[in-house]
């Protein structure tokens, strides 16, 4: 029996996932990761009603231009600086991502990082895989900075900011944060965190985790002038997004010991990596993968699901897509479906 809607979807995904999808709609998956030119994105997109795809897939004017088809962008991300906004609600699509379900899995991996940046543990491994470990080491090999009894400093206080800082008083720390806009008394008092200015912020911070949306504004919030501020014997940690940090400014601060280290799971121009960051010992680098547990991608997958499903007038969302980016949209194409 034909299905009135098709699905894109632009990268393998959990087979529960996708038999959910094919209860409703048409769905064409694709077998392997790739990355798509945009004239291979528009071709994709031309005759399907909806798509899910990721934060490697930059869907444009350009790559919408003369599609009639297309309803509804799931984006497998909290973020959504690969979505243009402004075309797809023009052209009355709507477009959706995933957040909350991930919010704990990367605060989690926020720790990860600013806990192996700060005891060196990377570096001290890589060491101990090379053979180096021959016994009668200094008293004073491989020190790295405390992480208990510090300070610990969140740009970006949403959701994930949010999470990072109840993880500080497991260590005791004392919380201080900048936002654009600040908290309300109870969530702050939750988190037991503190606003402050960003110029304090970065001159009181023992360890600052990056947790702000990208955007012109975040562009390089931290760069050469920003780690002017930070102390010597600073961590820095960024989550976010890459372009949030100057990366070359960063490893200029760490060559030249005026930054102790850093844990860095996003980068300008990914997944290129400044080279220079490649030669520092002091650095953690992970290739974008805080949300990276099963739990979680699963979870992140069938948001996705239930949010094409949804704009396109299927399943227990019907009409009503859970985490729509554009609402201003809905009289659009996703209305005639």
């Amino acid at each position: 029996m034909s299905k009135a809607h098709t699905v894109w979807v632009s990268r393998p995904l959990f087979p529960e996932v996708l038999a959910t999808l094919a209860q409703y709609v048409e769905v064409r998956v694709e077998s392997k990761e790739s990355k798509r030119a945009p004239e291979q994105l528009r071709a994709k997109l031309a005759r399907v009603d909806g798509a899910i795809v990721g934060l490697g897939d930059r869907i444009d004017a350009g790559v919408l231009a003369g599609n009639r088809c297309l309803r509804v962008i799931a984006n497998l991300g909290v973020g959504y600086n690969n979505l243009d906004l402004p075309a797809l609600t023009a052209a009355g699509i709507l477009a959706t991502n995933t957040p909350d379900v991930l919010t704990q899995t990367t605060a989690d991996y926020a720790w990860a990082l600013l806990l192996a940046a700060a005891r060196r543990v990377s570096s001290a491994e890589r060491w101990l895989r090379a053979g180096r470990w021959r016994g009668g080491m200094r008293f004073d090999d491989w020190l790295g900075v405390d992480v208990h009894g510090k300070t610990l400093g969140i740009l970006g206080m949403g959701r994930i900011g949010q999470a990072v800082a109840r993880r500080g008083a497991g260590f005791d720390m004392k919380v201080i944060y900048h936002n654009r806009s600040r908290l309300p008394d109870a969530v702050e008092r939750e988190c037991r965190a503190s606003w402050v200015e960003k110029r304090q912020l970065l001159a009181r911070a023992d360890h600052l985790v990056l947790v702000l949306p990208y955007s012109a504004h975040s562009h390089h919030a931290i760069g050469a002038p920003e780690l002017l501020h930070m102390k010597p014997t600073a961590v820095l940690v960024n989550i976010a997004r890459g372009g949030i940090v100057d990366d070359a400014a960063l490893a200029a601060a760490l060559r030249e010991g005026r930054l102790a280290a850093a844990g860095l799971d996003v980068f300008e121009g990914e997944p290129a990596v400044n080279p220079a960051l490649r030669e520092l010992d002091q650095v953690v680098l992970s290739p974008h993968i805080a949300s990276a547990s099963a739990d979680t991608r699963r979870a992140m997958a069938q948001l996705a699901a239930d949010n094409v499903l949804a704009a396109l007038g299927h399943g227990p969302n019907a009409g009503h897509p859970p985490s729509l980016l554009n609402p201003e949209a809905r009289g659009g194409r996703a209305a005639e479906t």
